[in-house]
């Protein structure tokens, strides 16, 4: 049965297991709290505060998540006494002669895992929750002061819950935090102006988001869209080999329904049909008694393992950290049961409200009642005005207030009051990310942009928003197409000399000259005989050899003409 206890003054839930102790101790903090120019400081304060436990025998980890930190071991009494003995240990005393070498591991982790997720970017903008979608840049600005005030602001025993999956609390466990206060959700923020919005993305697969109030019928509509989803696109179409959904609670009373499926290049637009035909049936109420009913039987039977309780131990801390709701499995199972068809066709009506959806690339979903997300900026910043180098049509706008880049139909504009951070290189380049997720990119290579510009730049952006960029090899800075051709115009004909080029265009007019000498005959020869009344052995024998010189002359002269062809487009 789950009871509520206390160990160091921080809240703790238990309950029974027959398999080994599981344990977890969840923070209130994660990447929502952070800032761009932070971004990354909770990720490494956990890699940091479970060095100390190096080698073990027990399985032990840590997870850094939008809004909380968990680690997480599993393992004996004697091992949980040690293992969070550890990470208390380590909170408490970074070992920050690690701080370079967890950076360096951190980094490593992101180029394994591949990109970032772009759906929260574009609901949330460059901050709070959207920072999932951005990579840990903080960690190239993030200094030991950095983290020991992060950690003396939410990782604290206040801010802190406990969870034990075994027989009660270990003998001898101590959870040696400093004290603190529970620290509030951050406040969500909103780069969309309005609502159902898309956004094309870079693959073939769909995705759509919406959020709704958290509840029983909200996670019982995402199971039944899964169902719709899978039965229209995979047992029916024929179109995906995946279609599915996931409910995730956001921890402030809403939740984020998320539906995917992917496809084939090539059917890519039948796959957008269908994914929007089943969310427009939903969004009318015509959803299937039938998919409820085996819905609530699926779910009903997972509650029904003997330690479901030890099983819900993590979403209970994470509630009661949060401040939501702790239900038990008994609870849970009335609500279930509760749930009517029609609870689940408002909740379908409340998620087509909020829904954000992914379409194939360069695929529309305006004509299904989305509004185009924005992509570009409403205003243009007044102040100096630099070219771009090959094309003065392009402009980059400096003010005292905000930056611009001009092209003929469309601009960016990153306002400094507004702006997230500004990434620094060394060589002069600078991005400026702004709350709402447009950029602004600049290379002194490819605008008439003098010193003064990025003086204004650098001045009018707060110090705190600067992220220095570590050196660029001088191959990684852009340079004008023009100039870049050159490049690899001379890189692709290294090989080639110039007297080499100069006999092959001399080698190709002989040729030329040549086989059309021949062909000229053949075709001269071809009228006469059109025209004359007995032909003779010999005019014959004059047409076969001067054919035969064309060809000579001429499949040389062809393939020397392919080869330098080739040459050039690489």
């Amino acid at each position: 049965m789950l009871y509520t206890t206390e160990v160091d003054g921080v809240p703790t839930l238990v309950a029974p297991t027959s398999g080994p102790m599981n344990v977890g101790l969840v923070f209130r903090v994660g990447q929502a709290d952070e800032t761009l120019p932070t971004h990354g400081i909770t990720h490494l304060v956990e890699h940091l505060a479970l060095h100390d436990s190096g080698l073990s025998d027990y399985h032990y980890n840590g997870a850094t998540a939008s809004v909380y930190t968990h680690f997480h071991m599993q393992g004996t009494e004697a091992d949980v006494v040690t293992y969070l003995g550890k990470v208390c240990a380590g909170l408490r005393n970074l070992p920050m002669h690690r701080l370079e070498t967890e950076k360096e591991i951190l980094r490593t982790e992101a180029r394994s895992r591949g990109g970032y997720p772009s759906m929260p970017l574009w609901r949330y903008g460059a901050q709070g929750y959207g920072l999932p979608s951005y990579p840990e840049w903080g960690l190239f600005r993030l200094r030991p002061d950095d983290l020991r005030s992060w950690v003396d602001s939410y990782f604290t025993r206040d801010n802190a819950v406990l969870w034990i999956a075994g027989n009660g609390v270990p003998a001898g466990l101590r959870l040696d935090l400093p004290g603190g206060a529970r620290r509030p959700l951050p406040v969500p923020t909103s780069a969309l102006p309005s609502t159902p919005a898309y956004f094309c993305g870079d693959d073939a697969s769909v995705l759509h988001t919406a959020v709704v109030r958290r509840s029983t019928p909200a996670r019982m509509y995402a199971d039944v869209l899964e169902r719709a989803l899978y039965r229209e696109l995979r047992q029916e179409g024929g179109l995906s080999y995946t279609a599915s959904t996931s409910y995730d609670p956001r921890s402030d009373g809403y939740a984020t329904v998320s539906a995917y499926a992917d496809a084939l290049p090539e059917k890519q637009g039948a796959v957008l049909g269908g994914f929007v035909d089943v969310l427009a049936r939903m969004r009318l109420g015509r959803i299937e008694e039938h998919d409820l009913t085996s819905v609530r039987t699926k779910t009903l039977e997972s509650l029904n393992h003997p330690e479901i309780e030890a099983a819900r131990l993590p979403s209970h801390a994470l509630n009661l950290l949060t401040g939501q709701p702790v239900s038990s499995a008994e609870q849970l199972r009335a609500e279930i049961v509760a749930t009517t068809l029609d609870q689940v066709r408002e909740v379908a009506v409340e998620a087509a409200g909020t829904a954000l959806l992914q379409t194939p690339a360069r695929a529309q979903a305006d004509w299904a009642g989305f509004v185009e997300a924005p992509s570009t900026s409403t205003t243009v910043a007044s102040g100096s005005r630099y070219t771009y180098v090959e094309d003065p049509q392009y402009a980059l706008m400096v003010g005292a207030d905000a930056v611009s880049v001009v092209q003929p139909e469309s601009f960016q504009t990153v306002r400094y009051a507004e702006c997230a951070a500004m990434l620094v290189w060394p060589d002069g380049a600078r991005r400026l990310v702004g709350n709402d997720g447009i950029v602004v990119h600049l290379e002194p290579t490819l605008w008439h942009l003098n010193g003064a510009g990025l003086s204004v730049l650098d001045q009018a952006v707060h110090p705190s928003l600067h992220i220095p960029m570590p050196a660029r090899d001088s191959e990684a800075i852009p340079k004008p197409d023009g100039a870049k051709k050159a490049g690899q115009a001379r890189s692709s004909t290294a090989p080639v000399s110039g007297g080499r080029n100069v006999l092959e265009i001399v080698g190709m007019v002989l040729l030329g000259l040549l086989s059309g000498f021949f062909a000229l005959i053949v075709l001269l020869f071809a009228i006469y005989m059109l025209t004359a009344d007995k032909l003779e052995s010999e005019d014959w024998a004059t047409v076969a050899c001067s054919g035969v010189g064309a060809a000579v002359f001429g499949v040389p002269l062809l393939l020397l003409v392919r080869a330098r062809r080739k040459r050039r487009s690489r």
